[in-house]
């Protein structure tokens, strides 16, 4: 499929290798330790697995624009995306790579940094920790988060959810941790995924295979209310292109406002969402779309997404 007619390919549907190409200007992705190289997990056989040649994530760089940016595009099709010791340390050269090339650009261009300030795009889809090799898996989700917070102040870092697995387990603390969210109504975060929750906690407390229940509790439109997403677009890429393009184009110190990872803000916010859950005791998040000024909290996931945008009330931004 070319470049052109993949614009109009649903995100939801589109592999990792796809939407890092997509996602960039045409014709100018380079993927990094793809196929052709034989990176395969050295655990996976040992347990009698099956293994991919690019352990189930395409890293590489492209452009939009003169800013070279940095893609990490995980495939939910292999393992569920899960993260392992190989896809892990791809996750980790991207980071390591797209520093490298901010210092570049630093020396090259200070009176114009914000025209080639390189950028990291994480395209998300996994379950998080691949299980098989749990401690290598670990210990990835640490040192991204790691040299995400080692980015500050230097690139932005745009986490992008619309894909089937969506993104769950360690590595939505990973993307929470970035500076913006774009999501679909389709895309899916959260810590724990539905089929955990239900063996946790019981059917009846949550139906894992109650997919509105699901889409209310960890789907775009909820996010969006919440403001654990930042930016909601419809199922396609030339949408989430738009969006990651029109956010790129902002000065630096606009993207990155957002991130507040590790702040006294950010935990007393979080506190007061505690207490606000302990007062309201929701028996849906409806009850919390109510509580933030949506008249008909029943209608907002019927909705398409433009006709959503233009009613919805989200939740009030807090002021530290």
């Amino acid at each position: 499929m070319n470049y052109e007619n993949g614009q109009n390919w649903s995100f939801l549907e589109a592999n990792a290798r796809q939407r890092a190409n997509w996602l960039v200007d045409e014709g100018s992705f380079t993927e990094l330790l793809g196929p052709q190289d034989r990176m395969t997990s050295p655990h996976l056989p040992a347990l009698g697995e099956a293994v991919s040649f690019d352990d189930g994530v395409v890293t590489g760089v492209g452009r939009i624009g003169a800013r070279p940016v940095f893609v990490i595009s995980q495939e939910g099709r292999f393992i569920g995306g899960a993260v392992g010791e190989v896809h892990g340390a791809k996750m980790v050269g991207i980071f390591r790579l797209a520093l490298d090339a901010y210092e570049k650009a630093a020396e090259l261009h200070p009176d114009d940094l914000d025209a080639y300030r390189p950028a990291v795009v994480i395209s998300f889809e996994t379950g998080g920790v691949r299980l098989h090799e749990a401690n290598a898996g670990l210990l990835a989700h640490a040192e991204v988060m790691d040299l995400i917070q080692d980015t500050k102040g230097k690139l932005p870092v745009i986490s992008l959810i619309g894909s089937k697995v969506g993104c769950f387990g360690g590595m939505g603390f990973v993307a929470a941790a970035t500076d913006a969210i774009i999501m679909s109504p389709q895309g899916r975060l959260g810590l724990t995924g539905p089929e955990v929750i239900e063996q946790e906690m019981g059917k009846e407390e949550f139906d894992a295979s109650d997919k509105s229940l699901i889409s209310r509790t960890t789907g775009g439109k909820h996010k969006y209310i919440m403001r654990d997403c930042n930016i909601l677009v419809e199922d396609k890429v030339a949408d989430f292109r738009r969006a990651l393009c029109e956010l790129l184009s902002k000065p630096y110190e606009k993207i990155c406002s957002c991130r507040r990872i590790g702040s006294y803000e950010l935990v007393k916010e979080q506190m007061n969402l505690v207490a606000l859950a302990a007062e309201l005791n929701p028996g849906d998040a409806k009850d919390v779309w109510r509580y933030y000024g949506n008249e008909h909290p029943e209608q907002l996931p019927e909705l398409e997404t433009a006709a959503f945008l233009s009613v919805v009330h989200r939740r009030p931004k807090e002021v530290h």
